[in-house]
């Protein structure tokens, strides 16, 4: 089994700063790619921030220079820092790690958080 557990959502005014979190665990043999997706009401998911294992990462025009995606490989964690929140960066934000649970590539697969709530207060 594996999980992936979000933490770090909240209220902030806009022009604020959240940092989320996501600790993997459970049966990983290796994590590549491990990124961060959000979703609000009436629209559909979308990539906001992805960091490979080897740390080149990748982010939806709407939030560069302003996240920044960061990862421990040791601890099998991710990390997203948010400044200069705007209302419009309200949504739902999941985890996503594209990991192996063993040495077997058969084993890998997409795996998602249960999300955490970022609200952006005007």
């Amino acid at each position: 089994q594996v999980q992936l557990v979000e933490s770090g959502g909240g209220l902030v005014q806009a022009g604020g700063s959240l940092r989320l979190s996501c600790a993997a665990s459970g049966s990983i043999f290796r994590i590549n790619a491990m990124a961060w997706y959000r979703q609000s009401p009436g629209k559909q998911r979308e990539m906001v921030a992805t960091m490979t294992s080897g740390g080149r990462t990748g982010y939806a025009d709407s939030v560069k220079g302003r996240f920044t995606i960061s990862r421990d490989n040791a601890k099998n964690m991710v990390y997203l820092q948010m400044n200069s929140l705007k209302p419009e960066d309200t949504a739902v934000y999941y985890c996503n790690a594209d990991l192996q649970r063993s040495i077997s590539s058969s084993t890998r697969a997409d795996y998602w958080g249960q999300g955490t709530q970022v609200t952006v207060s005007s």
